[in-house]
Parts: structure tokens; sequence; C-alpha cells
């Protein structure tokens, strides 16, 4: 067998590697059980020397979104590429005292992102003890638990370079091995830290009469009159219900008269800075002595503002160079989560950081919208904005980040609270000499268990609490008792089924899904839990037996596709090590089996509830390929729309109902899918209509995840097929898991938004859960919290790793209350709000007309500036738009999301629905790239020698920076375009695509790598690109005048 990340027999030709994402991000190995037990207690791993992030030099940093590492192992620093791997104990140590470690070994922690290329040493660790529990239905408020922390096995690899982006040969054994890319220290813009400049911004005059906003969650503030007395917003579509200015809008300078504080803008400083952090600069402006609003500090310190005054002259123009845009920075952050027992604000999350876990959770793992909570649920409504939490539990962590610590409290289990059933946490408080404790989530006093026993210090903190990983640190990870499992843990099945129609078959994407189905099998976790099993359908469903014992496959044919049912259940789904040879045999036959085949009906819903029979006893992954509209058997679907657009004419005010599923039978059955732990992904290879909002209930039910290849191409499609593929399997992942927030006395959770299914209303239930996966948790106000105090809110989330242990990831997070409104607005979290808004729109399209969801979203945005400048900013001319400084990119979001491909009014009723599919879990790093995308240019590569970072700096998405000679590169973690200028010289395109002119792009492009040093340039970026957001991007060429979509 091969070596995991090795390369396999069957490589590619010398200028052929199409696989560059998908060996870059999994050439580690992440869920490799270890090699030997392990004797730290704990199960954190020990850093090497010179490897912390503080206090001395940040290491280079390999992308945006964590990618994964080895969990419990830090980089040492670059190897030579053929040196071999250097073994090392997992680091931090940390001495868990009533606790040991799990019996066997630990597999790794879903815990770290791939440290930079050549510095991944390779861990000790030891076998898996098989003997842990499975899944099944959970108790309910946590009676089980989640996954596993410690190190593991990687391979160094070394690989010749990239020299092509192009699609895999379809060949068994396909190669893994590729290029090994320098790590960087990434290129993607965040929000502007440095001083304000005082931008000249046009704006209307307040309108005469106030109207009614709309209600939802575009609805004006409670308390906060109609956004109609305010300028009007820099959009290009002002709400219905706001009147148009009435003649020119006048120039005003900034306001003069009141000369800015020398004292801090923010008064008495919440949070210290940070040694190595920027914090918001003082901004011009100060407060006069107006009426004083409740919520404001009597007199006090002026608040920050962005003033935004007209210019000079009597033209009505902006100058585009003052608007607030996103400034590009590739300096790395280093991020303490509390400095001087207070909580610091987390760095932008599109920004490149470190964290330092030092009593709050890590802001990868969860993040709030405001980093002040309002005592009063007047004064958040007030500010206009939304309380929430986004909290995404396996997200990946920097390679220079200290892993998760795993702590075994043995059969007894953590200590938990009583009363609510809050686990431990730093925010605990101990008293009486340490024999009690109180709960910093609900105020029960508790008796400390006996063998969890320790004085206190004189600082009231117990002696062993920095020894101690659940007292000190703000997400840790801990080991399962018995009393946690219903049933010993899952295998790890994954089942996989193919659409062999007559459609899928002529386009090729059955022949493309088999080979990626081939080449993953190598990835698959190893060990005799893994099991997997195959099946087929057209208008019939075919099942095969893998047993060795055959000298072949044996298909075993299911016609009743109304009433369905798996012909041997033992035989069907089998260990992966007993069938392995049978498998590949089969995958490589398949197309052909299939090629003449004239069925052009699909049975999608009768084949998904016959896989799901032959998982049921087990629970597992579905991984489904669909390539044409169901049209018979269970959960058949016509073509409502024929080719999936929405009428503009009569049926507009209708057209949003279909965006809804067509019936309820597929959602009935996702439903009973998420109770047995079946999780159901969905790729469809498709070339016409196929109903994905009536298709995507089940996936969105189940914790899966709708991948979309449209319009479906053999040619340049297979390899992100394969790519997307193999990240599905190998990324950090947790099965049977279920999840809770709780939060402080009077904070409340109010909803939970994402993909789940929820069986009771306080806890998800979520059958396979990733690193990609974001649940956003809205809060409400049951009680007015004391000004002063801090309000808590804690994740926990139980889960059973691949390697069947069960383990409860819990991170805990302490916010000050504030009483004060300036505050709010001082401690909001640009990207955390904008991820709401968009997540809210996503959620109304189904229910609404989009013009009133665009309204809805416009009125958000307006609301909150309204509420900013009416209550917290200096008394200013009504010609000025003043922005919060933490918000003052919020218009300029809200205006790109109105253009965004769920809210413009063109487009497919499908690429809508995958829109909506794709917002609900994504993660708050790539929520702002969805919508405002970077744009670099990729004609001047040759002339600029970039510093550290492969990526050049993003330029502003405006027309003026678009040069006809040019190219350029837009992504936005979904999509990437190259757009070729009119007027490009020759040798240029020559160097870039092999093509004379423009007029030689072909719609089916694939990047090559010529040689020369432009090639090799813009080869390195697209791999960045696709290694930082964990996504092969599709890449299409454009010229000027190409219709848009």
């Amino acid at each position: 067998m091969a070596t995991p990340g090795g390369a396999r027999p069957g490589n590619f030709p010398p200028n052929y590697n199409p696989n560059t994402l998908a060996n870059n991000m999994q050439n580690l190995q992440i869920n490799q059980p270890n090699q030997q037990q392990s004797s730290n207690v704990g199960g954190s791993a020990p850093r090497p020397p010179n490897t912390t992030p503080f206090g001395q030099q940040a290491p280079h940093f390999t992308g945006i979104r964590p990618r994964p590492p080895p969990p419990g192992v830090f980089p040492r620093g670059p190897v030579p590429p053929n040196a071999p791997a250097q073994p090392t104990f997992p680091p931090n140590t940390v001495s868990a005292r009533p606790s040991g470690p799990p019996p066997g070994s630990q597999p790794p922690p879903f815990a770290s992102r791939p440290p930079p290329p050549g510095a991944i040493p390779s861990s000790i660790g030891g076998p898996v003890s098989p003997s842990l529990s499975a899944p099944g239905p959970r108790p309910g408020p946590f009676t089980s638990s989640p996954l596993s922390s410690g190190p593991t096995t990687a391979t160094h690899m070394t690989a010749p370079g990239p020299l092509s982006n192009g699609p895999p040969t379809f060949a068994p054994g396909m190669a893994q091995s590729g290029p090994q890319f320098p790590p960087n220290i990434g290129g993607m813009p965040r929000p502007a830290v440095g001083p304000p400049q005082s931008p000249a911004f046009l704006s209307s005059r307040p309108s005469p009469q106030p109207q009614q906003m709309r209600p939802s969650f575009g609805s004006p503030p409670t308390g906060v009159p109609p956004a109609t007395g305010q300028p009007a917003p820099p959009f290009s579509a002002l709400p219905q219900n706001i009147p148009p200015p009435r003649g020119p809008s006048p120039f005003s300078a900034p306001n003069m008269g009141v000369p800015p504080s020398s004292s801090s803008p923010y008064g008495m400083q919440t949070w210290p800075p940070q040694p190595h952090q920027v914090g918001p600069p003082p901004i011009p402006g100060s407060m006069q002595q107006s009426p004083r609003m409740f919520g404001m500090p009597p007199g006090g310190p002026p608040i920050p503002n962005q003033s935004m005054a007209l210019g000079q002259t009597g033209q009505s123009k902006i100058d585009p160079n003052q608007i607030p845009r996103l400034t590009p920075s590739s300096d790395v952050i280093l991020h303490e989560t509390r400095q001087g027992n207070q909580a610091n604000p987390p760095p932008p999350a599109t920004s490149e950081y470190i964290v330092k876990d030092t009593g709050n959770s890590s802001p990868r793992y969860m993040r709030c919208t405001i980093n002040q909570i309002p005592c009063t649920i007047d004064l958040l409504s007030t500010s206009a904005m939304q309380l929430a939490l986004l909290v995404q539990p396996l997200a990946l962590p920097h390679p220079s980040e200290e892993p998760i610590h795993v702590v075994d409290f043995g059969e007894n289990g953590p200590v938990r609270c009583s009363r609510c059933k809050g686990y431990i946490n730093p925010f605990v408080k101990f008293i009486d000499q340490g024999r009690r404790f109180i709960c910093n989530l609900c105020g029960f006093t508790d008796e400390t268990p006996r063998d969890y026993h320790c004085n206190l210090g004189p600082d009231g903190r117990r002696r062993d609490a920095d020894e101690r990983p659940e007292l000190c640190r703000g997400t840790v990870e801990f080991v399962a008792s018995k009393e946690y499992m219903v049933r010993d843990p899952m295998p790890a099945v994954f089942f996989f089924l193919i659409d062999v129609s007559m459609n899928a078959i002529q386009t090729g994407a059955t022949a493309a899904a088999c080979s990626a189905i081939n080449q993953v099998i190598a990835d698959l976790p190893k060990g005799p839990r893994t099991m997997v099993g195959i099946a087929t359908f057209d208008s019939t469903i075919h099942f095969y037996n893998l047993k060795r014992a055959l000298q072949q496959p044996l298909m075993l044919i299911v016609p009743d596709v109304q009433d369905v049912y798996t012909p041997l259940e033992s035989d069907v789904i089998v260990q992966l090590a007993e069938c392995r040879e049978h498998l590949e045999m089969l995958l490589e036959s398949i197309p052909t089996m299939f090629q003449s085949n004239r069925t052009a009906d699909s049975a999608f819903g009768a084949a998904v509830k016959a896989a799901f029979l032959a998982m049921k006893s087990t629970g597992g992954k579905l991984l489904v390929f669909q390539s044409v509209l169901p049209s018979i058997g269970i959960g058949s679907l016509s073509a409502r729309e024929a080719d999936g657009r929405s009428n503009s004419s009569s049926g507009e005010k209708e057209a949003h109902k279909l965006l809804q599923p067509a019936d309820k039978i597929l959602k009935t059955m996702a439903i009973e899918f998420a109770e047995y732990q079946v999780c159901v992904d969905l790729f469809i290879t498709t070339q016409t209509y196929v109903d994905i909002a009536s298709l995507s209930v089940i996936p969105r039910t189940t914790g899966g995840q709708v991948y979309y290849y449209y319009p479906f191409s053999a040619v340049s499609d297979p390899a992100k097929l394969y790519n997307d593929l193999r990240w599905n399997v190998i990324r950090p992942q947790g099965f049977e898991a279920v999840m809770r927030v709780r939060c402080s006395q009077g904070i409340q959770v109010q909803e939970y938004s994402g993909n789940f299914c929820r069986r009771i209303p306080t806890d998800v239930d979520l059958p396979a859960i990733d690193c990609d996966k974001t649940i956003m948790v809205s809060l409400k106000h049951d009680d007015k919290l004391q000004e002063g105090s801090e309000c808590s809110f804690q994740c926990a989330l139980l889960y059973t790793t691949v390697y069947g242990q069960r383990r409860i990831r819990v991170s805990t997070l302490s916010l000050p209350s504030t009483n004060m409104l300036s505050n709010l607005f001082r401690s909001a979290d640009l990207d955390t709000q904008f991820a709401c808004i968009l997540k809210q729109a996503a959620s109304e399209i189904p229910s609404a007309p989009l013009v009133q969801v665009r309204d809805q979203a416009t009125n958000v945005c307006i609301n909150i500036l309204y509420s900013y400048r009416k209550f917290c900013a200096t008394v200013s001319s009504s010609g000025q738009l003043i922005l919060p400084e933490a918000l003052k990119l919020l218009p300029l979001y809200t205006l790109a999301l109105l253009k965004s491909t769920g809210l413009r009014s063109d487009g497919r009723i499908d690429d809508r629905s995958f829109w909506i599919n794709y917002v609900s879990p994504l993660p708050t790093p790539l929520v702002i790239p969805l919508v405002y995308p970077r744009m670099i240019a990729i004609h001047e590569l040759d002339e600029k020698e970039l510093d550290d970072s492969i990526i050049p700096t993003s330029i502003p998405l405006s027309s003026e920076h678009i040069a006809g000679e040019g190219i350029y590169l837009l992504e936005n973690g979904v999509d990437c375009l190259i757009y070729v200028g009119d007027s490009v010289k020759p040798n240029i395109l020559q160097n870039l695509f092999g093509i004379s002119s423009a007029e030689e792009i072909s719609n089916q492009f694939i990047l090559q790598q010529y040689d020369n040093p432009l090639s090799k340039k813009l080869n390195d970026i697209m791999n960045e690109i696709r290694r930082q957001r964990c996504s092969y991007l599709r890449l299409r060429l454009c010229r000027k005048g190409d219709p848009s979509g």
C-alpha cells in the first residue's frame, strides 16, 4: 500500500499536476492514529524550543484560513527537502490531576492547520484502542462526548513544483504527491486600523417626513425613529420607503466649531492594547453637551467616529480615494484573548493572526457580534445591532498556536455545575478554601469533588489553576466517560452513490466521479474501523457485494423505486482493508459497464433511501453524485421552471416560492437520516436545472454540504471534483455530534442557524461536523445584567472522532457588560455583524420577495448608522455622513451584498439556491471575500518584486483601477475569474496562456504552466489562493464585453 501522502503509481506526466490543493492540504495526514502511546497527562503536546509565537518573530503563515497540520505538532523550522522526519513528543504537556491519558492512544486533535511546508516533524503515538464507543441517539443535556486530540504521524514529502492546474488523468493509483509551497503571510485584505482620514462624502438632506420601515430583520430598532431623517447612505439602491433628497446635496465642511479633545476618544480604555496588536486610533471630533441620551456618559469624552464631509467646490462629486475601503496588510497579529483580567477584542476575521489562549476561547472557535454585552434589551434595541455568536467548534488553528489540551477526568467525567450542567472553566469562582465553587453561568454554588480539591492562593485563585488547562484555557477537550454514551462509538463509514443515467454518462460526470473516488480511497482513515460501500443508480438501484471471497464484485439490482430495500446488508458495507482491490476494480469498470446506457430517468430519492437502509445500523457519511433532475420513484421532482429562471413578468411576485422545497418527502427522509447519524454530501455535476432548492434539504438537515458544478465540463471540472471530495474526507471532522450553547443569567439562546437537525429546543444534532461548518447562535435578554459584571457564553460539542473516541470540546467566552451605548459601537465586530446580516438575508430569500429582502438588508445598515449618528456622534451639519470607526466598512459591504448572486434580480433559480446553501454554514473569514472579492493585477507580476507574500497586494474594486492593457484576477473563495483587457500586449498573453490574442480564449479554460517567470508566478498565486481558501476554485477566463454570469 502506498505511503500516506507519498507518491503512488501512475504518476502524472511531468508537466501535469492538477492536485496541488489536495496534496498541499493533506500531505499532512490529519486523521492518522498514533503509533506509540504518549505518557503525557492531559494529552497536549510539549512545544519544541524556539517555537512560541509570543516574544519572537511571527512565523510565516500559509493562508487566511486555518489549514490542518498534524495535531499536536509544531513546526520546527525548515527541514532539508530530503531529510528524514524528526520524531517529537507531543508538546505543552499539562498535568491534569486527577486526570490521565485515555486508554490506548489519543488520535490527533482536530485542532491544527498545516505548518509551513518542510517543517512537519512526525510525531509519536500508539495504536488506537478500538474498544471505545459509537453513535446512536444521545442523551439530552450532554450525556456523551467529543473529539480526539493528540499527536499524529506525517510523512515528509518532496515533489517537483506544480506544472499544471489541469484536470487529473483518470488512472488508478493516481499520484498524490504535490508541490510544497513556501509559506507566506498571505495577502488577504482586512479593515484598516490606522488613523482614519476625514474623507469627503456626499450625503443628502434629511427627508421631511419619517416613514415606517419594513419589519423583520431589517426593521428599525425599538425607540429609534425610522431612518429617514438622516443623510441617505451611499447605496445605489435606496430603500423604497425613503424619499429622494430635494435638490442637489449641499456641501459642508467638517464641523470646525468644536476642537478635538486631547483626551483618549475611548474614555477609559476598556481593553489594554496588546504589545503586538494595533488598536483603534484616536478619531478627530468630539461631543458637545447636547441632551444626554440614556446609555451615554454625562459630559464624557468624545466618541470616535468617522465624519465624512463633502468636497470644497460646488461639484457634487465624491472623491473615491476618500471612501473607506479594505486596507490590505500582510502583518501577522499576535492576539492574547485576555489581558489584565479583561477580554481583548479579537482581530478582524479576515486578518492573519496567531492566538494565545489566556482564558477566553480563540476567536476562531467563537465570535460575538459585540465585544461588550449591553445590560438591557432597550440599550441593544437602540443600537440597532444584533447580539449573536458565530460558533465554529472544530475550526483549524494557525500552525504556530498551541494545540487544544485534552483532559481526562477518568470514570467520573469532567466537573460540571449540578444545576445548569455547565462545564468547569476559567471563570468559575472557588470559595471556602476551594471546597465549593460558584458557576459563572447560573450562579449556583456547588461542592468541589473531593479528588478535585485544591487550596486557594492569596489572590483567591486555586494554586493549581495555571497547571490545569480547564482552569486557564478558554477551549479544552474532555475525554467523555461512559455516561456520555448510549452505545459504542460508531465506525467511520463512507458510502458512495453514483448517478449512471444517460446524461451523467454522456457528459463525463460518471467517469469523473469514479476517478475521484478511486484516488481518494487511499486518503480514507486507516484501520479496521473504516468501512466503505458503493452503489449506482439510474431508474433502478445497483448495489455491489464487495466481499473478498468473491472473484469480482457482484451486482445486486433493486428494481422497486417506490418501496426500496437493501439486499445482503452485511455484505454491502465492508471493511476497507478487506475490499480495496475489489473497490478499485469496480470503480475502473463502472463507466464502461454503463457506457451504452440509454435510461434517462434518475431515481435519486429511492437510491438515497436504499443507501440509508444499508447504513442505518452504523451511521456514517453518504456521498452522492447526481447529474439530472430526479424523475422517478420516491421524492421525484418535476421541472417547476423549465430553464431554472424566474419569470420577470406576472410570476415575479411568487418567484421566491421556487426557492422552497417542492414537497415534504425529502425533508421527512432527511430527519430520519439525522436520527440514525447519516450525513449526506451532495455533488451536483449537471448541465441543466436540477431543483437544488428541493435536493439541498437532505444535506442541510444532516450536517452535510452541497457542491455544485454548473455547467459541468469533463475537461476542466474533474480536477475540482477530485479536490473537493478529497478535502471532504480528510478534513478534521467528527460524527454523531450534539452541540449546546449556555449563557450567563440574563441572556438566553433565541435561535440556532446552520446545517443541522433539532429534535429538542436546547440542542443541535449533527450527524457530522467538520472544520468548515459554522453555526449562528442568536441571543436575547431575559433579564437585566449588572454593569461591570462579565457575561459568559459556553459552547459544548460532544462528538466521536473518526477513530472512535468520544470527546467533549468546550469553548468559553467571557465579555464585559456595559450600560453605555458608545461602548457598544466601539466594541462592535464588523466581520461578525456583517456575517449575521448575510446569513439572515439568505434565510429570508425563499420566503419573501427579493425586493423586500434587499430593503431589509439595507435598512439594517441604515438603522445602525442612524442610531450612532443620533446618540453618539459629534453635533455636525446634516450634510455629513458619520460612521463609527469599528463599522465604517458596513455600508460598503451592504452595497456589495445587494450585488451578490443571492440578491441580484437576474440569475438562475439553481444558482440562487446554491448560494443560500453555501452561505448557511459559511465560516466568518470567508464571508467578506464572498461579497467583496480580492482583485489582483497579474500583468505586472514581472515588474514587481514581491515581499514575503506570494500574492501581491490587492487593488480596489472600481473601474478606475482597470486598464485596457491589463489582466486581472478576481476571486471570492468560490470562483476565480481572470479578466483580459482589450489591448493586452501579445507577448504577455503568450507567456501566461499560450495564446496570441484575447479572441483565442477557450470556454473550457485550464491554466497551464509555461517555461517563463510570469507563468510560474501566476500558477504560484493560484495554488496559494486555493490553499488559503481550502477550496479548488473554478477558474474562468473572460474578456471585455463578455456577458456577466
